[in-house]
This record gives structure tokens, C-alpha cells and sequence, in this order.
């Protein structure tokens, strides 16, 4: 993809990771790579197939989810290369109000030899890499610069075909749309996502998104004065005739709209926020 990037995806597409997860390869003949992908032995082998007669020092992962980090301790094995990225997955302490969101999609054998912290970074002999705390998709996201190339690679937090789905507990809609902020102050020239083409335009797209966000949180308060009090009518509502494979996360980020709204008082529930509580509005 340039000097310093090369790009592989995994044959596990689907309906939530498009054509596959992308893992990226950074540098010349020091390596270091980001999201090393489901733990399928094609993917593995393509792996290191690509890094031969080069030096695997890192492999860093933005977040556990199983498409992105369960290949990384057969890599480990076979290279010799550290671990390095996010914490391991913490299950919330409202997992049993709010019900599991996607957590049993998080990867409980991830083991890093290191958690890398805000601004942290790695070096190899033609790049510099360095980690940013983008909480939101999950609460242990991290997105990975290189700083040679203004490149920003960003997980899951932005991806380059679909919305990113926020589904509590694990997932906050509050902390996404921070993180978002956060990138927006940042002069990247493009962003290489977990899933999808790269970004080309960073700005106008957090933008776009920034945007597409708000018009989905409005239009949920909008069903909610118009009397809807559940997530299941919501989501009828607004997303109509959604592929019924992608209702769950429909139902899920509706979810994570409305725990936002609560907190910020624009709407009330019955009872603990919770998938199954009713909702009202209170503007």
C-alpha cells in the first residue's frame, strides 16, 4: 500500500467484518503488525509467507475482539515477535443489567507482553508507531499512528465501509463519539481501518460520521416523543427494512444512543437502563 504498509485481509468475511479484517505490516526489514486477525491457519500462513526473510519485532492489537487478536499467540509462537497493544478484556460490572452486548465476541486467551498507554510509541529502523486510547467501540480500543507517513490506523473505531457498532456494557456511545473528537484534532492524511478500503479524506469523514451519529441520536428522541418506549419499535422505526442480520447491532446501538441520552437527560427510563426497560422522552 506504500513503502512502509502492506496489507492482507482475512477470509472471514461476513456481515459485520465486510470482506475481512485487515492486517497491516509496517516497516521495511524490522516489522511490526497491526491486528494480526482471526486464528485461521490460511490467514496465519499468509502471514508468514509475507514476512519472510524479515524481522517480525511487534504485534499490536487495537482490541480483542476475536477477528483481530486471536491469531496473535500462534504468530507469537512462530516468530518470536512480542506482543503489544491493548489490555485484556475486563468484563463491566453492568454486564448483568444491560445483558452481554458483544462480549462474548472479545478474545479471552489474548495475553500481551506489554499494554501500551496514550501516546506510547515503538520504533523500528523506518518507522515510528505510536498508540492512542480510542475507547468506544470497546473499552480497550486503541487506534496506531505512523508518524512517517500521517497514517492513522484505526481498528474497528473508524472503519472504511460501514458504521461502527457501539453495544454496551463493553461498548459506550459517550466515549465513541470523544474518541472521535479526539481524532478530528489530529492532521492525519489518511486512515487504513480494520475493516473496508482506506480513508483517503480523514476529516470530512469523521465529520460524516460525527454527523450520521447525531441525526440517528435525533431521530430516536423524535420516535420517543412520538410515543415509541421500546428498542425493538425504534428500531422498526428508523431502520425499517434493515437486513435481518444486522437487526442485533441495529437493536445494539440503538441501545448505546439511548444509555447516552439517559445520562445526559434528554430522555428517561423505567427502571434500570437496561435492552428490555421502556424509554420516554423528557425534553
Amino acid at each position: 500500500m506504500s513503502d512502509r504498509i502492506w496489507r492482507l485481509i482475512a477470509p472471514n468475511a461476513g456481515p459485520f467484518t465486510h470482506t475481512g479484517t485487515c492486517t497491516y505490516l509496517i516497516g521495511s526489514d524490522q516489522l511490526a503488525l497491526i491486528d494480526p486477525g482471526p486464528d485461521d491457519p490460511r490467514h496465519i500462513n499468509a502471514i508468514l509467507r509475507a514476512i519472510e526473510g524479515k524481522k517480525l519485532q511487534y504485534i499490536l492489537v487495537t482490541h480483542t475482539h476475536k477477528d483481530h487478536s486471536s491469531a496473535a499467540s500462534a504468530l507469537k509462537h512462530a516468530t518470536g515477535a512480542k506482543i503489544f497493544g491493548c489490555a485484556p478484556y475486563a468484563p463491566s460490572a453492568d454486564i448483568a443489567i444491560t445483558g452481554p452486548g458483544l462480549d462474548a465476541a472479545h478474545d479471552g486467551n489474548y495475553t500481551p507482553d506489554y499494554i501500551l498507554r496514550d501516546g506510547e510509541k515503538i520504533s523500528l529502523n523506518t518507522a515510528t508507531v505510536a498508540a492512542l486510547t480510542t475507547p468506544g467501540h470497546t473499552a480497550n480500543h486503541l487506534c496506531y499512528a505512523l508518524e512517517e507517513e500521517k497514517a492513522l490506523f484505526t481498528g474497528d473505531h473508524v472503519m472504511g465501509w460501514s458504521t461502527t457498532v457501539i453495544a454496551p456494557p463493553d461498548g459506550s456511545m459517550r466515549a465513541y463519539l470523544n474518541s472521535l473528537e479526539q481524532l478530528r484534532n489530529r492532521n492525519d492524511q489518511i486512515m487504513w481501518p480494520g475493516h473496508g478500503q482506506p480513508i483517503t479524506c480523514p476529516q470530512r469523514y469523521l465529520r460524516a460520521i460525527l454527523h450520521h451519529r447525531n441525526a440517528r441520536a435525533a431521530a430516536i428522541l423524535r420516535r420517543l416523543n412520538a410515543g415509541d418506549q421500546s428498542i425493538e419499535t425504534i428500531v422498526e422505526n428508523i431502520y425499517g427494512d434493515i437486513n435481518p442480520n444486522l437487526r442485533r447491532a441495529a437493536a445494539m446501538t440503538v441501545f448505546a444512543h439511548l444509555q447516552d441520552l439517559v445520562e445526559r437527560k434528554l430522555a428517561g427510563c423505567e427502571g434500570p437502563v437496561a435492552p428490555q426497560s421502556h424509554y420516554f422522552s423528557i425534553s
